[in-house]
């Protein structure tokens, strides 16, 4: 489904990474890339955003909060993309109070996942997915902005990331650069999964502690 910029929210990219383009030391591990003062600054544009998206991925291996604890601001709405709501009814997100995550999922997804989940609070929305079992990032897109949500950040995981900008759903990525090598997981490898004539427009370049982050538009070459 092809979303046009009206019908969408604002996309903010946001990861971490090596300088080897790992986010990961291996898929679906936690890894501990940012320092302190680039953390802080995840969480400040947290607070400048409507909705927080992350993948099923991310839930498992990570199990986030996506609030904003380091800085002052409000907290973003969670968003999770688990096509077979395999998202755990006592994880981090589905337990918190302020605000349950919205979990967008096909419509092959079990019933009495969909039960458990919803007896939680959560608001399970179905969309379509392709042929490789994906869910379709431009319906969700559509979906959030038919709740009212203009901007929202995608944060990960890797797969999530590399889909949005194959999709060319970005208006504005933010990466950090943490000073290592970790030679592992890296989901721009794969010349298929991303565009590969793409840049940043009018880079802001920051360093924050020992990270670099760089923050910019996409601009896009020719397909």
């Amino acid at each position: 489904m092809s979303v046009g910029e009206g019908l969408r929210p604002r996309v903010t990219l946001s990861w971490a990474q090596s300088i080897d383009g790992s986010v990961a030391a291996r898929r679906g591990e936690r890894t501990r890339i940012s320092g302190g003062p680039s953390l802080a600054a995840t969480h400040r544009l947290r607070s400048e955003h409507d909705a927080i998206l992350v993948g099923i991925g991310t839930v498992l291996a990570d199990d986030p909060r996506l609030d904003v604890r380091l800085v002052p601001g409000s907290n973003p709405r969670p968003v999770i993309l688990d096509a077979r709501l395999r998202t755990p009814t006592e994880c981090a997100l589905v337990g918190r109070s302020d605000v349950k995550p919205l979990i967008f999922a096909s419509s092959d997804a079990a019933p009495e996942r969909r039960s458990a989940l919803s007896g939680r609070g959560c608001e399970v929305i179905e969309v379509a997915c392709d042929e490789a079992g994906h869910l379709d990032l431009g319906a969700v897109l559509e979906a959030l902005a038919d709740m009212g949500l203009s901007r929202l950040m995608v944060e990960g995981g890797g797969r999530i990331i590399a889909s949005f900008l194959a999709a060319r759903l970005v208006d504005r990525v933010a990466v950090t650069i943490g000073p290592v090598f970790l030679g592992g997981y890296n989901p721009f490898a794969d010349p298929a999964s991303v565009p590969l004539k793409l840049s940043l427009s009018r880079p802001r370049i920051e360093v924050l502690g020992e990270d670099v982050v760089i923050d910019g538009e996409p601009l896009w070459g020719p397909t």
